[in-house]
């Protein structure tokens, strides 16, 4: 097998990127949809108005598929989904060997690269795949536009593409539509034109799971510190969407909504800073967990004890969670979603139905399910439900050691 790719980038930059997706139908801005409080509710409430990017159907949905049942093969939930409507693909079956390419918004944090490994691991199970290229846009708009032209002029049998912004990249997908059959996942756009778009429930759930956590943690009148990554980010709003829901409804008050821009130095600041201006934080909220651990050492760092607080699936936030005794949950957004596109590629190819819209579960890590999550020998920044523990070369090709 050939593997082709541009050079990747490293380091632990912009959480946030490592996650944005908006449904093909789904997580799209809607200005029209009605807002889940009054904005005199709100401004009492300190969540501020409403985003832009929040569709009350489409949190409804997510609400009522995180007790569905998902169907698939068991133990590999990269292979369920839930409320599966399926794709007709006969159209596009052709015979093998394929080549697959992929448009990748970036590489830029640990997130992202634990599903780029991943991803080729997956690949590599496929005999019938004997070319692979991928093309890194680094984080920058213009240049995956120029991406998903190139890779159109390549003479890919499928194209999957992870798109870096929603509405900037919509253009370029909705080009290579009619091209070849192209698959999105992670991040969406506005166009239903893709053969499936793949990615776990959604933001709302994310965002759920975690306001909801500290409401029934703190006690009522609690003040709440809500760390965020940056505006404009469709998964991050929706996760900041339903988080507003829930905390609008409760007793608790939200004292600030802070922009990280994924940076640790920069949230540990800031979570000092509002320990000092309010005395006390009763419980921190954030829309990524990557430096979740920077919050809990602000907290150590000023020598108080570390309220209610929520991260994700990243070994650092699990081990400290552990360690420290916190008051924790980890929502979490599967790095296991890199091997779906590959195996959903192959069932396009094949003429294989595939879900429209392809609902990943999406597990939370709860004090209860705790150990079951925590990876010995894997590093700080591994994601754990990462689906890769019966991958060729696991750990050691993503860091660990057996």
């Amino acid at each position: 097998m050939r593997f082709s790719s541009r050079p990747m980038l490293a380091g632990a930059v912009l959480a946030a990127l490592a996650l944005p997706l908006a449904a093909c139908t789904t997580d799209k801005p809607a200005p029209s949809a009605a807002p889940a409080a009054t904005a005199s509710e709100s401004a009492g409430k300190g969540t501020g108005d409403q985003s832009k990017f929040f569709v009350q159907a489409d949190y409804d949905a997510q609400m009522a598929m995180r007790t569905a049942q998902p169907t698939g093969p068991e133990g590999k939930p990269w292979e369920q989904t839930i409320n599966a409507e399926p794709v007709d693909t006969a159209k596009y079956k052709k015979s093998g060997p394929y080549h697959l390419c992929f448009s990748n918004a970036a590489v830029d944090n640990p997130w992202r690269q634990v599903g780029w490994k991943t991803m080729q691991a997956e690949v590599g199970l496929h005999k019938e795949v004997t070319k692979f290229t991928a093309l890194d846009a680094e984080g920058k708009d213009d240049k995956q536009i120029s991406d998903i032209a190139e890779l159109q002029g390549k003479g890919c049998d499928a194209l999957i593409v992870s798109p870096n912004t929603t509405a900037t990249l919509t253009p370029a997908v909705s080009g290579a539509c009619p091209k070849v059959p192209v698959i999105v996942f992670d991040r969406g756009v506005q166009t239903d034109c893709p053969v499936t778009f793949i990615k776990p429930i959604g933001g709302y759930a994310f965002g759920a799971a975690a306001a909801e956590f500290l409401v029934d943690k703190v006690p009522a009148g609690g003040k709440i510190l809500a760390l965020r990554i940056l505006p404009g980010v469709d998964v991050l709003e929706t996760r900041w969407s339903a988080a507003k829901v829930a905390f609008d409804k409760s007793d608790l008050k939200v004292v600030g909504v802070d922009f990280t821009d994924g940076d640790a130095a920069k949230t540990k600041s800031i979570v000092g800073d509002y320990i000092q201006r309010f005395g006390k934080i009763d419980g921190v909220w954030m829309d990524a967990g990557a430096n979740a651990v920077a919050a809990v050492e602000a907290f150590e760092d000023a020598g108080q004890p570390v309220p209610p607080i929520n991260g994700e699936d990243q070994q650092d936030f699990l081990q400290k969670w552990q360690e420290a005794k916190l008051t924790a949950v980890a929502p979490t957004y599967p790095t296991y979603q890199w091997r779906t596109p590959v195996i959903a590629a192959l069932r396009i190819l094949k003429g294989e139905e595939v879900p429209k819209v392809w609902n990943l579960p999406q597990p939370t890590v709860t004090q209860e399910n705790l150990a079951t999550y925590l990876k010995p020998g894997m590093p700080p920044l591994h994601y754990a439900l990462c689906g890769c523990e019966d991958l060729p070369g696991y750990p050691e090709k993503w860091g660990g050691r057996s």
